[in-house]
């Protein structure tokens, strides 16, 4: 839904232009420096969040009373993230609230499930951190060169893609539920093949991303879009961390 929500072309463009002609100075305005502060700023408040439940985790006596001491702590940032993702999506002014606090939320989430990770596959979460970076550095050159370029054919077909995955995951955690054993989440070569192709739909995501920041910039839209601009990577990110935090444990259950 996010994904819709940010990129679909007639709707973005309508509310860019609206806000050229609404706003004069470029303190009113949307910029990419501003953009890109308000990610930095994000990320460190992820940052802090996901130290806390790491923390808590390994300082922990056992390995189980660690999990003890943060399940709740996962459970609230999963479900505050989810519910401030979505007022955020809906309602774009509150960004410059609501973006902030997700950021912290989303932080004791991928904190806390990072830690258990670690605890089971040691070294896997810096392996993961380091790979999510390489492809945000990777996508970002590529787009900024031209050699990646953002058509409607290629916005929709992302859009899709990301739609079919939230599907996929949807109707694999109800057979979960009821026992059925999925694919997906199991250590095989098809479960790997599907976790690289979620992988690749996540990393194309960011290319969204930079075009949304790009063309809002460009086009003048409102100021409040800077924080809305940098939520929306700081999503993606996450997201893309996390599936390729998976997709190495599955590789790694492998051995």
């Amino acid at each position: 839904m996010s994904r819709i929500t940010r990129s679909t072309n007639p709707a973005l463009t309508q509310e860019m232009f609206k806000a050229r002609s609404n706003t004069s100075t470029r303190e009113e305005t949307m910029t990419i420096e501003g953009t890109v502060n308000k990610t930095l700023i994000m990320f460190l408040l992820l940052a802090v969040g996901a130290f806390y439940t790491w923390r808590l985790f390994f300082n922990a006596a056992t390995p189980e009373a660690g999990a003890s001491a943060v399940v709740t702590w996962i459970a609230i940032g999963g479900i505050g993230g989810f519910i401030t993702a979505l007022i955020t999506i809906f309602k774009k002014t509150l960004a410059s609230i609501t973006a902030p606090i997700y950021a912290v939320l989303e932080g004791l989430f991928i904190g806390g499930i990072s830690a258990f990770f670690e605890a089971r596959f040691p070294g896997i979460v810096m392996q993961a951190v380091a790979l999510t970076f390489g492809v945000l550095l990777v996508l970002l050159a590529a787009y900024k060169s031209g050699v990646i370029k953002v058509t409607q054919k290629f916005r929709a077909g992302v859009v899709a893609a990301t739609g079919a995955v939230f599907l996929v995951y949807l109707l694999s955690m109800i057979l979960q539920l009821f026992g059925v054993q999925v694919a997906l989440f199991q250590p095989t070569l098809l479960g790997i093949g599907i976790s690289v192709v979620i992988v690749i739909i996540a990393a194309l995501n960011l290319v969204l991303d930079f075009d949304f920041i790009y063309r809002g910039a460009q086009a003048g839209a409102p100021k409040h879009l800077e924080w809305f601009g940098a939520f929306g990577l700081i999503l993606t990110l996450v997201w893309l961390y996390i599936e390729i935090l998976r997709l190495l444990s599955l590789i790694a259950g492998r051995d």
